[in-house]
Protein backbone atom coordinates (compact mmCIF):
# COMPACT_ATOMS: atom_id res chain seq x y z
CA UNK A 1 0.00 0.00 0.00
CA UNK A 2 1.43 3.47 -1.12
CA UNK A 3 0.91 6.32 1.06
CA UNK A 4 -1.11 8.23 -1.44
CA UNK A 5 -3.85 4.96 -0.61
CA UNK A 6 -3.34 5.27 3.12
CA UNK A 7 -4.12 8.98 2.67
CA UNK A 8 -6.90 8.74 0.85
CA UNK A 9 -8.74 6.03 3.28
CA UNK A 10 -7.56 8.67 5.97
CA UNK A 11 -9.17 11.47 4.19
CA UNK A 12 -12.63 8.84 3.40
CA UNK A 13 -12.90 7.88 7.35
CA UNK A 14 -12.31 10.99 8.37
CA UNK A 15 -14.89 12.78 5.98
CA UNK A 16 -17.92 10.98 7.89
CA UNK A 17 -18.92 13.87 10.14
CA UNK A 18 -18.80 13.80 13.78
CA UNK A 19 -22.08 14.36 15.38
CA UNK A 20 -21.30 17.85 15.63
CA UNK A 21 -20.34 18.47 12.31
CA UNK A 22 -23.42 16.95 10.24
CA UNK A 23 -25.27 18.74 13.11
CA UNK A 24 -24.37 22.39 11.47
CA UNK A 25 -23.62 20.45 7.95
CA UNK A 26 -20.28 20.93 5.68
CA UNK A 27 -20.71 21.81 2.07
CA UNK A 28 -17.32 19.58 1.23
CA UNK A 29 -16.95 17.23 3.84
CA UNK A 30 -13.96 15.40 1.42
CA UNK A 31 -12.19 19.07 1.72
CA UNK A 32 -12.91 19.35 5.27
CA UNK A 33 -11.24 15.97 5.88
CA UNK A 34 -8.29 16.92 4.16
CA UNK A 35 -7.41 19.72 6.07
CA UNK A 36 -8.19 18.41 9.16
CA UNK A 37 -5.96 16.06 8.65
CA UNK A 38 -3.46 18.53 7.17
CA UNK A 39 -3.20 20.22 10.49
CA UNK A 40 -3.16 17.06 12.66
CA UNK A 41 0.35 15.84 10.88
CA UNK A 42 1.89 19.40 11.04
CA UNK A 43 0.51 18.98 14.96
CA UNK A 44 2.25 15.37 15.50
CA UNK A 45 5.36 16.72 14.00
CA UNK A 46 5.98 20.18 15.76
CA UNK A 47 4.42 19.97 18.80
CA UNK A 48 4.86 23.42 19.15
CA UNK A 49 2.81 24.03 16.05
CA UNK A 50 -1.29 24.23 17.16
CA UNK A 51 -2.65 27.00 18.96
CA UNK A 52 -2.60 27.61 22.92
CA UNK A 53 -0.14 24.42 23.23
CA UNK A 54 2.55 26.22 24.69
CA UNK A 55 2.16 26.60 28.10
CA UNK A 56 3.97 30.23 29.59
CA UNK A 57 4.58 29.78 32.82
CA UNK A 58 4.25 33.36 35.13
CA UNK A 59 3.32 34.33 38.30
CA UNK A 60 0.73 36.65 39.05
CA UNK A 61 3.07 39.53 39.74
CA UNK A 62 4.37 39.20 36.41
CA UNK A 63 0.68 38.93 34.60
CA UNK A 64 -0.89 41.95 35.86
CA UNK A 65 0.12 46.05 36.19
CA UNK A 66 0.94 47.18 39.78
CA UNK A 67 -2.11 49.66 41.16
CA UNK A 68 -0.89 52.72 42.30
CA UNK A 69 -2.22 53.60 45.93
CA UNK A 70 -4.34 56.70 45.90
CA UNK A 71 -2.33 60.34 46.55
Amino acid sequence: MSDEQSDQERVESRAHLLPEEAAVGSEDPQAQAEVILDESDIREEDRNAAPDTVLERRTSDQTMTPVEPPD
